[in-house]
């Protein structure tokens, strides 16, 4: 319910705040009334507060009052402790109206907690705790900031969409993706795959640079739901707060807040989707015409500079201005390799596009970029691969993916070539022979490439059922193969496409994407078989296309752990022709963050070596360590996670106006980070050893340097076997959770080049000496204890001290 007038005074002309919380706990709501009683009785104190109580009655009034309120409040005070929907997208709507938002929390109450962490957001915004009412009462009548959090004005038009999407991608999610992309509008993304947790001020910059935003709300049974639609709910208050159009879509079946009720948009089936969609689009386009011309460019360097975003799918309009050439990128754009492997955030994606880019500009070429999702062949592997034999999988899966390659093939070429082959006697004739060879009855051509996978592999599935339905071992015939996987008349469909490719130039397929959306229990025997047969199918075609002497190459991008994990005990694992982006040089990872900071410099400093440039806007040393070393030595010589770190330090800076990034601005950016990174390397582990879920945050509260006999007893709290601790510290070692300690030195799996038998020679030759350090990236968040390392003058030993 709400209190109080909409002047924002009281009676005694103090300025009003609200104090917004949700009433499901009545301890917590005695609190918080008693706490605002006690601040408004202090007479020096010259706010009135007014308590804000959200009790999710159906009879509440519309959303507008609720905007009044804000708009006419000095700022607002919400508690979160409890993250109700309807206060998520107050906080948000109040943040894009400019308004100062002060979070508080009871500490004594455990509420919702974790999924606050999850969601992102609340710590990355920074919030009060409180245990009793006294100590609500301090904090409403200490100083309270009322600067706003900074928006900023200047449109991207290059993307002017922004999309959220979900943990749990789910057949809406899709179509709205896809959809998005064919209204002709470039669109930026959180993408929960590659950043797991949303930040709040990447947030706001986003729906800033924006011109429309799109999201919808899953139902409450779909995995992961709720921190999606926490996230959604705060995104939605930005996009409102800013006068941003905006699309919100729910499923008819979905849990609606009161509060957007009105404005939601209901789907039953994925037409409504694409319904909704087409009749938003019109909104962006008048957004951009009616958007106020760019102001001057701030005096601030601070302000100026962006270092990008932390995920290459938002940087597709902008990437090309500071990517950084590297030999990897070289190689693979002369057609040297078939397999581009890195770590998670190490920039395979970033790759991808520049060669996609690069290649695209000579027109002759078919550039054919695909980026399956684990998740669009779940069907395929739970209908059908379960109940084949081994080999009658392989022969399944090699046929499926050399049939998709060639039906993308053919879909590029009558896409590319639509309007062209109408004005060109020698493609006409042979643009309607494919086009008559390619739409067939019961093949589905329309949508983007996720839609045409998801349907294929669910129409696979359908086949196997009727004709097999459960039975185990099933052995597959050549003839049954065909059966099942072709719609089309493959011999015709593959001579037609050699025939046009005569007069064309070189064709590139590039797969990106496939080790995302894996079940959350980790790589099995299947999905080994999944991705080594699409190398083996990209080869076979391969060998086709050049016997008919076309200029044809497939290039698939996957994390080298998955790789190595997948590819070990292939026959021919030694035939891949492979290059890894291992980031083993500082000085590079500079250079790359030079070129990002100069894009937005103006001219005078384009030339400008990396010091300089850093000294300009960043304080010199954090605690006592050089500061761009203090980012890389904490970034697992990721790009991405580099990049990380300077944003959250940079935004906390700009938070407060200042000119330069501070000592605390780094370690409040570290703080967040390091929140991001525990979850993300959880995950990433859990991918390819589901046993070691979890197992990072057993390091809670302990020392960053550990003895064997220490590092066993960490383990000793999981629910580990004995015979798996020593695969587990292979894993940590792997992804540079633990490094080893040698004269005096840490040392850390990427100064060995990666090699992770080059670490282990040097753990053995320490011997009982050995020593285990925690990865400085980690010690905000599990409240490492910090013992720095001592080198003793008299002789070399290392030893170490409080």
């Amino acid at each position: 319910m709400w209190l109080g007038k909409t002047t924002g005074c009281n009676m005694s002309g103090n300025k009003t705040a609200f104090v917004a919380y949700p009433s499901q706990d009545q301890s917590l709501q005695k609190i918080l009334e008693e706490g605002v009683r006690q601040a408004n009785a202090v007479d020096a104190n010259p706010v009135f507060y007014k308590p804000w109580v959200f009790n999710d009655i159906a009879g509440r009034p519309l959303v507008d009052p609720i905007h009044a309120n804000i708009d006419n409040s000095k700022y607002i005070v919400a508690d979160v402790t409890y993250l109700n929907l309807n206060v998520v997208y107050e906080i948000g709507y109040a943040i894009g109206r400019q308004k100062k938002v002060q979070l508080i929390r009871c500490g004594e109450i455990g509420g919702d907690v974790s999924l606050a962490k999850e969601a992102g957001i609340f710590d990355t915004l920074g919030y009060k705790k409180y245990g009793d009412s006294e100590d609500l009462e301090r904090i409403l009548i200490s100083k309270i900031s009322e600067d706003p959090y900074p928006v900023t004005s200047e449109l991207d038009r290059r993307a002017p969409l922004y999309i959220v999407e979900p943990p749990k991608r789910t057949q809406a999610a899709t179509v709205i993706a896809s959809r998005t992309k064919k209204s002709g509008y470039r669109y930026r993304s959180f993408m929960p795959s590659e950043e797991p947790r949303l930040s709040a001020i990447d947030a706001i910059r986003q729906v800033g640079i924006s011109s429309g935003v799109i999201l919808h709300l899953q139902q409450d049974a779909i995995s992961e739901a709720a921190v999606h639609n926490v996230r959604t709910l705060f995104v939605y208050g930005l996009a409102i707060g800013m006068g941003k159009p905006t699309l919100l879509m729910a499923d008819y079946s979905a849990n609606i807040p009161l509060d957007v009720r009105d404005a939601v948009e209901v789907f039953k089936h994925t037409d409504d989707i694409v319904e909704h969609i087409a009749d938003f689009c019109p909104k962006i386009n008048q957004h951009l015409q009616n958007a106020e011309p760019t102001k001057e460019r701030p005096s601030n360097l601070l302000d100026q500079i962006s270092v990008g975003d932390p995920t290459a799918e938002n940087e597709m309009a902008t990437l090309e201005e500071y990517f950084l050439s590297t030999d990897e990128y070289n190689r693979a754009l002369r057609g040297e390799v078939n397999l581009v492997t890195g770590r998670k955030g190490s920039g395979k994606t970033a790759l991808f596009v520049m060669i996609r880019n690069k290649l695209r500009r000579d027109k002759r070429n078919i550039v054919v970029d695909l980026k399956p999702e684990g998740y669009q062949l779940i069907k395929l592997k739970e209908n059908i691969l379960k109940y084949l034999s081994r080999g009658s999988q392989q022969h399944l899966i090699i046929a499926f993916w050399e049939y998709l390659i060639l039906l993308e093939v053919a879909y590029k070429i009558l896409e590319k070539d639509k309007k062209r082959h109408k004005n060109d006697h020698l493609l006409h004739d042979l643009y309607q022979e494919l086009e008559e060879a390619y739409e067939v009855d019961d093949f589905a051509s329309d949508g983007d490439f996720s839609e045409r996978l998801l349907t294929l592999s669910q129409r696979l599935s359908e086949n196997f059922s009727q004709k097999f339905g459960c039975d185990i071992e099933q052995n597959l015939t050549a003839s049954d193969v065909t059966e099942l996987v072709y719609t089309h008349d493959l011999k015709k469909l593959k001579e037609r496409v050699s025939k046009y490719l005569e007069h064309k130039g070189d064709v590139w397929v590039l797969f990106d994407n496939l080790d995302k959306g894996w079940a959350t229990d980790g790589i099995d025997i299947v999905d080994t078989t999944v991705l080594r047969c699409l190398i083996d199918a990209s080869r076979k075609i391969e060998r086709s296309m050049h016997k008919d002497r076309h200029g044809f190459k497939c290039i698939v991008f996957v994390r080298n752990d998955v790789y190595e994990l997948l590819m070990a005990n292939s026959a021919d694992y030694a035939k891949d022709m492979r290059t890894a982006l291992d980031w083993k040089d500082q000085d590079l990872l500079r250079e790359l963050l030079r070129l990002r900071l100069v894009n937005d410099l103006p001219s005078k400093h384009q030339d400008d070596n990396f010091m300089t440039i850093w000294k300009l806007i960043c304080t010199s040393h954090v605690r006592g360590e050089e500061s761009s070393q203090y980012v890389i030595e904490r970034s697992l010589m990721r790009p991405r996670n580099v990049i990380k770190i300077f944003a959250h330090a940079r935004g906390h800076a700009s938070n407060f106006r200042r000119k330069q990034i501070g000592e605390e601005d780094f370690e409040k950016g570290m703080k967040n980070y390091s929140q991001d990174i525990l979850i993300e390397l959880g995950k990433e582990m859990n991918d390819v050893f589901p046993e070691s879920k979890d197992v990072i945050y057993n390091f809670l509260g302990e020392k960053n340097i550990l003895s064997k006999i220490s590092l066993d007893k960490v383990l000793d709290k999981t629910e580990i076997d004995d015979d798996q601790k020593d695969k587990i510290i292979q894993y940590l070692l792997y992804y540079g959770v633990l490094g080893i300690i040698h004269e005096s030195r840490e040392l850390y799996i990427f100064d060995f080049g990666y090699d992770i038998k080059l670490l282990n020679m040097r753990s053995r030759m320490a011997g009982d000496d050995l020593r285990y350090i925690i990865n400085p990236a980690f010690n905000s968040v599990l409240q490492i204890q910090v013992q720095h390392l001592v080198v003793p003058i008299a002789k070399s030993t290392m030893t170490t001290s409080l």
